[in-house]
């Protein structure tokens, strides 16, 4: 099993960037190795989607939204998941989750990742 928890967020002016993090915690014999791992975001007033995906080889996926904008990265030996944003705008205002699944790979589906952290808020004002 693997626990989660997401830090980093905050607020900034549109066209700034932030860096969010999610170290992860794992229970033999699980380790870094074992998931796959993702971000996710949800505003107030929509659904959960995916943003980025990364695979245990280090193959990204991202949303049409943030393509050429957001970087999904992990450092296998922190343990941590990190998700760069630039050039933010207020639309990608939301509640930003890690997420990890052990079978499901590379996607940006809400129902294909089981272990998930709490979240952290990212505002940004025009």
């Amino acid at each position: 099993q693997v626990q989660l928890e997401e830090s980093g967020g905050g607020s900034v002016q549109s066209g700034g960037s932030l860096r969010v993090s999610c170290p992860a915690s794992y229970t033999y014999p699980y380790n870094v190795y074992t998931y796959c791992m993702a971000w996710f975001r949800q505003a107030p007033v929509n659904e959960r989607e995916g943003v980025a995906a990364i695979v245990k080889d280090g193959r990204t996926t991202y949303a049409d939204s943030v393509k050429g904008r957001f970087t999904i990265s992990q450092d296998k030996d922190k343990n941590t998941l990190y998700l760069q944003m630039n050039t933010l705008e207020p639309e990608d205002s939301a509640m930003y989750y890690c997420a990890a699944d052990g079978l499901w790979c590379g996607y940006l589906s809400v129902g294909k990742y089981r272990y998930w952290g709490q979240g952290t808020q990212v505002t940004v004002s025009s």
